[in-house]
């Protein structure tokens, strides 16, 4: 009786199996095979349910195979049913018979589809054996368990690198290139002397470090290109920083090609091409930045392709190490060189589109999308900026004392050194009153002083326009006893400060006159030599005509706040307006011929809010005598003892120096030999001497693998021409690729392609001088979309065209040209390394760049 009731539980009704045969018979119709598969599955998973309704509803009885399958009517509760049948379920199989699970992936979870077979008794009994077992064995466990899970591949690819960049790394034991630069960075932070550099810190800094772990005291030259080392520089230490970052590249390009869903030896392919580079080892071998900066920008790019995995686990602690980590590696890129930033948008943009895919996820609630948002945000905000400003604030607390190049920066920045400026207006005045000496400086942009001198404008300028003929006044770049003037009130005639002082206040009237030529500063309505659109600024002379004095300017403080509305030494911002004209006075930026002894014009202008038109008293002491003969010695005299720098805040000191490293590119060498255009990058045309033994023929050339080179070229040209043929066969419903393989050419190519574009295209728009070292964070790009073309056109072969044969031939032809790689790396390893003396032959055998510019003029 029990039995037949558990019979009549498991029959489904006639309805239903008669609605089921008629749903079946109308998907057959549909010509779609994969809409017809999944159609069939779902029915026959609604037929399992219908079987499992009639159950709990106590419907009629099924068959004798349901109710083997079902087991006894005990454990059917208890049994979960089944996501998905498989696609045998048709076929019912024997109560004897495990059906093995079947796995489907899918880019935001991986389901496990289990069996429909019903574990018997004992195997219940076993596994309940077993969990008990493991419950036990997880008790016993220890409370603090590590365990460490090394790749294989990855650790051989960072051997492989390291070995390849530390061999002779102290050769040669010269200055190369650009260590001219960076080896000089490193020891003025030994010496704690302020430099001015247009880059940001962070990898001189890491250069430093090691510079100063290994002894280095700083006390070397680093003056030409070429010069020995001494003993007492750490070559290899500091070299090897760069090595080090270079070598870890390797491991990083490898598991962020297995992350875009490439395989493992494509992934071993790219960081092959990129060791057996030569331009890529050159940049990681000496004391040089690309290596640091091209690690940081692809280990951020790999974990923020990591944090894709995470889409089901938000807010776990994998989804925050690799967005965090992400982040900070990715600004430690912007934070070694501004060309990182393409990288950092890179990033940026990747997880754009993953959020914007959220979006459109509609289990995914819109109060916990602004939690995402938020979350991404403070973190792509908050570690961005602080790591920033973390280098800045190291950088300046370092480097406390004068340097070469602190005249780049304003008086108040100067003054807060140790040394120089501040050594001579430490005990000067601050208040500027009737009767001060001072020198007034040229606030932002170019640095110079108001000068004047005994010359005058010439009667006539080559254009046939006449001048005032009247002394000149340039700004000057140099420190000069010319310099110098002094405030005078109108209505007061004495040249000497009085007794009580008359400070100068915000909007006060003045006259500037000369200190040793007596004449004051003037303008009148003549057109500038230079700047015919400007007034003509100089220094009067009365020649008994018709051109009166117009020797008053009006004195508008700029940030009297600081000040309470008096004019300081160094810390006031100024701009002199001329009364009669209501123009102000202004650094033109052009330079004057030789009559004006290629000095700078200063001129006057109606507009007058800009910055060329600001200036601030740098050296400031009070007038104490008329005479003068006695005034001019006591400007002659004008040194001042040091006493104590000027207290600057951090924040007033970064705002500046991110002004100044903004609007005063240093790097801009215009017409150097080696530079070079972003097109003639795609084809190596011209390359970079890096070094050249005074002694033998021994040198380092800065050159890539002509192989690989022509072959990244060729690779983008090939994916372009595929991307645009897939995409119209498909517009056009013929589909070449499944729809798997379509996702992995798009997501590479995502990745890759806009990488490189992005890190290349850039540079057409640079007005500044290039070399072909800019180029290398898109050529790594570029290498890496090699790789994935190599693995997509065998996998045409192979899958597509079904050709095994042709297949072999086609990775055949890869190991040729694999080999060809590595030769063409020997061959020009002496130029690479260069650690060998070098015949007239050989010399002339590498001399490849001629023969190619051959080649291409030709073409």
């Amino acid at each position: 009786m029990d039995t037949g009731v558990r019979n009549r539980k498991n029959k489904s009704s006639p309805e239903a199996e008669k609605a089921i045969k008629g749903k079946i018979e109308e998907i057959t119709s549909v010509d779609n095979h994969n809409m017809l598969k999944e159609s069939i599955e779902k029915l026959k998973h609604l037929n399992e349910n219908i079987n499992r309704d009639s159950v709990c509803d106590g419907g009629p009885k099924t068959d004798t195979t349901t109710l083997d399958r079902k087991g006894d009517g005990e454990s059917a509760p208890d049994t979960p049913p089944p996501e998905t049948a498989p696609e045998d379920s048709l076929t019912t199989p024997s109560p004897t018979t495990t059906t093995p699970s079947t796995t489907t992936t899918t880019p935001s979870t991986t389901r496990t589809t289990e069996s429909t077979t019903k574990p018997s008794v004992t195997q219940k009994s076993s596994a309940r054996q077993k969990s008990k077992n493991a419950a036990k064995s997880a008790a016993a466990a220890p409370p603090l368990e590590l365990s460490l899970r090394l790749d294989g591949m990855s650790v051989f690819l960072f051997v492989l690198a390291f070995i390849t960049r530390i061999w002779k790394l102290e050769t040669p034991k010269g200055i190369v290139f650009d260590e001219l630069h960076y080896g000089k960075y490193a020891s003025l932070y030994m010496q704690n002397t302020f430099f001015f550099d247009s880059q940001p810190p962070l990898g001189k800094q890491l250069i430093a470090l090691a510079a100063y772990i290994a002894g280095f005291d700083g006390n070397f030259k680093f003056d030409r290109i070429g010069t020995p080392y001494d003993p007492v520089v750490p070559v290899s230490a500091m070299r090897i920083v760069p090595a080090f970052f270079g070598s870890l590249l390797m491991p990083t390009v490898y598991n962020t090609m297995v992350e875009l869903g490439l395989s493992h030896y494509t992934g071993a392919l790219a960081a092959f091409l990129m060791i057996f580079d030569n331009a890529v080892l050159a940049q990681s071998r000496f004391i040089l930045m690309e290596g640091i900066l091209m690690f940081f920008g692809v280990f951020g790019l790999l974990c923020i392709l990591k944090f894709r995995r995470f889409y089901h686990q938000p807010y776990s602690v994998p989804w925050f190490v690799c967005l965090i980590i992400g982040a900070a590696s990715l600004s430690a890129c912007v934070c070694v060189r501004y060309f990182g930033i393409f990288t950092f948008l890179l990033g940026l943009g990747i997880l754009t589109r993953d959020f914007w895919m959220m979006v459109g996820d509609r289990l995914v609630s819109e109060r916990q999308l602004l939690g995402h948002f938020l979350t991404r945000a403070v973190i792509f905000i908050t570690i961005p900026v602080a790591l920033y400003i973390g280098c800045f604030y190291v950088h300046l607390s370092l480097l406390y004392k004068a340097g070469p190049n602190d005249n780049i920066m304003t008086s108040a920045f100067q003054a807060s050194l140790e040394g120089g400026l501040a050594s001579i207006i430490a005990n000067q005045p601050v208040k500027v009153v009737h009767g001060s000496q001072i020198t007034l400086r040229h606030t932002h942009g170019r640095t110079c002083w108001l000068h004047s001198h005994d010359a005058v404008y010439p009667v006539k300028y080559p254009d046939g326009r006449g001048s005032s003929h009247q002394q000149q006044v340039t700004c000057y770049s140099y420190k000069d006893v010319n310099n110098w003037w002094i405030v005078k009130k109108p209505e007061v005639e004495e040249l000497v400060v009085t007794e009580p002082h008359e400070p100068i206040k915000n909007g006060d009237l003045v006259q500037l006159v000369h200190g040793l030529t007596s004449r004051a500063l003037n303008s009148h309505d003549v057109a500038a030599g230079m700047s015919p659109h400007n007034q003509e600024v100089a220094a009067y002379i009365d020649y008994n005509v018709s051109m009166p004095a117009q020797t008053t300017w009006r004195v508008e403080i700029l940030n009297s706040e600081l000040s309470d509305g008096y004019w300081h030494a160094v810390e006031s911002q100024i701009r002199l307006i001329h009364v009669n004209s209501s123009q102000a006075l202004k650094f033109s930026g052009r330079q004057l011929p030789d009559w004006g002894f290629r000095q700078h014009e200063v001129v006057t202008d109606k507009v007058l809010d800009q910055e060329d038109t600001i200036w601030n008293v740098e050296e400031h002491r009070y007038t104490r005598t008329e005479d003068k003969k006695e005034r001019e010695k006591d400007l002659l005299r004008s040194e001042m003892i040091p006493m104590e720098r000027k207290n600057l805040t951090f924040w007033n000191k970064l705002f500046e120096l991110q002004y100044k490293m903004l609007f005063n590119n240093q790097e801009n060498v215009a017409g150097h030999m080696y530079a070079s255009e972003p097109l003639d990058w795609l084809f190596l045309k011209r390359g970079v001497a890096y070094w050249i033994s005074a002694n033998s023929n021994a040198q380092v050339h800065f050159i890539g693998n002509i192989v690989t080179w022509l072959s990244g070229t060729l690779s983008l040209v090939a994916y372009l021409g595929l991307f645009v043929l897939y995409l119209l066969r498909r517009q056009r419903a013929c589909y070449d690729l499944p729809e798997d393989s379509w996702n992995k050419f798009c997501t590479f190519g995502e990745v890759l392609g806009i990488g490189y574009a992005v890190h290349y295209i850039p540079y057409f728009l640079v007005d500044r001088t290039l070399f072909l070292h800019h180029y290398m964070p898109a050529y790594i790009f570029k290498l890496c979309m090699l790789a994935a073309m190599i693995e997509h056109g065998h996998y045409l072969v192979s899958q597509h065209f079904k050709a095994p044969r042709i297949a072999k031939l086609y990775l055949g032809a890869v190991g040729v040209w694999m080999v060809s790689i590595v030769y063409v790396f020997w061959f020009f390893a002496p130029v690479t390394y260069g650690t060998t003396d070098l015949t007239a032959d050989q010399v002339m055998s590498m001399a490849w760049r001629e023969t190619w510019d051959l080649i291409i003029h030709k073409q």
